[in-house]
């Protein structure tokens, strides 16, 4: 294993260089960027654009002074970490800069996109070949600008997307109303998942936890809070990283203080989860897992691929058990009634 990383950190010598280039010619691939035809400003600066005031200027000054508003009154949170908010905050204008620092969220949605859509697919959900998941009601935890949410509402699923943040929120709203589609299937809504348990009892078919695991206060309360959204027999998608010396050495060390890949100090490796004990929270809380794989990152390509190794970066996929009665502490509501509250009001 030393001699494997040693090698592995010297391959990454040319790695800056070839960075941007592999992110030019693979970011009209993915063509999730479609304010580029209507934003007039330089490329890098297109992020700024999404939090405009109400006279349709940039005013980056004002914004700036919404730092805090966010997140303080999630700071009682069971699941939200006041510091998480704060980290994401100064990162909130650049979502859709497909170079930049979530460039590698962009190109994991070469896989996870994918094993979404199949998995769910395999459930014998009635689909066409257009849109194979049309029908399909997915919650995406922790949405962020959007990244997620966009193509699987281009798949033909109803999303809705929420995150704690309202500046991401807004960033997210504003990129999806540039597709007429998308402002169809896709809404945002700026709350944590237990505020939507009110109203929102066994209302989803699925639920998309993905990269949120590690930046959560307190895993089994988020997991509790999916499990009372989700239909019985719905599915739960989580990716996340492990908590080994490995995942310590190349997604800190490598990726935030060598290759600035992410921002430093954007992961705690205390936060960092082994499946296994995943696994263990998902089963004792009404859930059965289903698969479990391996994500490996190629910073010289710029992409994602399956393994079986899940030392670093892995996805999982459970269900919740229909034999799993749901909770009674909703006022006696039965599941039909809450599910008709819910689809008035999301």
């Amino acid at each position: 294993m030393a001699t494997w990383f040693g090698r592995f950190c010297l391959s990454l010598r040319p790695v800056r260089a070839l960075y941007g280039l592999r992110n030019s010619c693979t970011a009209a691939y993915r063509g999730y960027n479609t304010n580029r035809a209507t934003c007039s400003l330089p490329y890098l600066q297109r992020g700024s654009c999404l939090l405009q005031d109400r006279s349709g200027s940039c005013n980056e000054n004002e914004n700036r002074g919404n730092i805090c508003h966010n997140f303080r009154m999630y700071a009682t949170s069971q699941t939200v970490d006041p510091l998480e908010m704060r980290k994401f905050q100064a990162w909130v204008q650049k979502w859709w800069d497909e170079e930049g620092m979530f460039s590698v969220l962009h190109a994991m949605n070469d896989i996870r996109v994918p094993f979404i859509r199949d998995s769910l697919m395999s459930r014998n959900y009635e689909h066409d070949v257009g849109c194979p998941l049309s029908g399909v009601n997915i919650l995406d935890v922790g949405c962020g600008g959007g990244l997620l949410s966009e193509p699987l509402g281009r798949l033909g699923a109803s999303v809705t997307g929420i995150d704690p943040l309202e500046d991401n929120i807004k960033i997210a709203a504003q990129h999806k109303s540039f597709d007429p589609v998308l402002d169809k299937q896709v809404q945002y809504k700026s709350c944590t998942v237990e505020e939507l348990v009110d109203g929102h009892l066994g209302y989803f078919d699925a639920i998309v936890a993905s990269e949120v695991l590690e930046h959560v206060a307190d895993v089994e309360s988020f997991i509790q809070s999916c499990f009372q959204v989700l239909k019985p027999g719905g599915s739960l998608f989580v990716t996340t990283i492990n908590k080994t010396q490995l995942s310590y050495a190349l997604a800190i060390v490598v990726a935030e203080k060598i290759l600035g890949i992410a921002p430093e100090g954007t992961h705690d490796w205390e936060k960092f989860i082994h499946p296994e004990e995943l696994e263990r929270l998902l089963e004792s809380n009404g859930f059965v897992v289903e698969s479990l794989k391996g994500m490996l990152y190629n910073p010289l390509s710029g992409s994602w691929s399956w393994i079986s190794d899940t030392s670093v970066n892995y996805a999982m996929h459970a269900l919740k058990t229909v034999a799993q009665e749901q909770p009674t502490d909703m006022g006696g509501e039965s599941e039909q009634e809450q599910q008709k509250v819910a689809e008035a009001s999301v």
